[in-house]
């Protein structure tokens, strides 16, 4: 019997991919999931050899250059990996007839109103970082390749750099916190976008390509409901005072937008409506603060092990 092809994860080392990588070799699943080192996404060309060499059955495309205001100075570099290696990818994968599912953001709206965005609703980002993922879109719709897009928002998790874990640090060490209270949005479990990832293949089966073809499109993908960011600050910390009852939590402000300045403009709504995510590819998002429970628990076992 031939072994099944490996499955290429791009950003491995980060949120979604790590999440991703973890749950197929759950499955035994073969997966490649090269280092910088070994597959710069700043590199067309690397990207290019890597995956001639390789030739996976999938890919999926979890990396990108997410330093949001860092983006502002860094253009070039963010247009690199944001927008022409997922097009450079796609490229690829359609030389090879294999399908792509990559990840995108919020952040291509311009997140004025209060209605959750659609997938056909226009877009108009308001940052490097969005203009970048906004146009790597593109590149990869324009690519030839099978693929599949997933916009999410406010990622986190028990593991890596995001707002949970930042939070839980700072309010440690203070006695107040001053948090945004005007951006409203949905928060989302890197494992369930992760989940999701594997729904499509699964949902593909054998003939992958001519699947995707079908689904293909972007979708909406993050948690039901809606929340702050002071919100989910609240929810955090009411969570981990279960967990950590010896610990005295600062208590949270909430502040406007204007009272944070930052050098990108950050989306005040960042609302997403994923109707279309379960009607066409049967995958539901749990609402949002059932994934929170699940996370801080998860974070709770990894703390009382030492393992954080």
């Amino acid at each position: 019997m031939t072994a099944p092809s490996p499955i290429l994860v791009t950003g491995a080392s980060g949120q979604v991919g790590g999440e991703i990588a973890n749950l197929l070799r759950l499955r035994n699943q073969p997966i490649l999931a090269p280092t910088s080192a070994e597959m710069n996404l700043a590199s067309p060309g690397e990207i290019r050899s890597y995956i001639r060499k390789h030739r996976p059955s999938w890919i999926i495309n979890a990396a990108a250059y997410t330093a949001v205001d860092k983006a502002e100075s860094e253009v070039e570099l963010a247009e690199t990996i944001n927008a022409i290696a997922p097009g450079i990818l796609g490229e690829e994968a359609a030389a090879l007839h294999i399908p792509v599912i990559h990840f995108s953001t919020d952040y291509v709206f311009a997140g004025n109103g209060t209605k959750p965005w659609m997938e056909s609703d226009a877009t108009n980002p308001l940052s490097v970082y969005g203009r970048t993922k906004l146009r790597g879109e593109q590149m990869l719709a324009q690519s030839g390749a099978a693929y599949v897009i997933f916009r999410t928002s406010w990622v986190y998790g028990a593991t890596g750099k995001n707002f949970f874990r930042t939070i839980l640090r700072v309010a440690s060490e203070r006695e107040s916190m001053n948090i945004v209270a005007d951006q409203f949005g949905a928060p989302t479990w890197a494992r369930d976008l992760a989940r999701l990832a594997l729904h499509v293949i699964d949902k593909a089966g054998e003939n992958a390509e001519a699947a995707v073809r079908y689904l293909q499109g972007c979708y909406h993908a993050c948690s039901g409901g809606e929340t702050t960011w002071f919100g989910f600050a609240e929810e955090i910390l009411r969570l981990a005072s279960h967990h950590q009852s010896d610990v005295t939590f600062a208590t949270l402000h909430p502040v406007p937008t204007e009272a944070y300045p930052t050098p990108a403009r950050r989306p005040v709504n960042s609302r997403m409506n994923c109707s279309l995510l379960a009607t066409k590819l049967g995958f539901q998002m749990p609402e949002w603060r059932e994934s929170l429970a699940a996370v801080s628990r998860e974070y709770d076992q990894l703390r009382t092990a030492g393992s954080l």
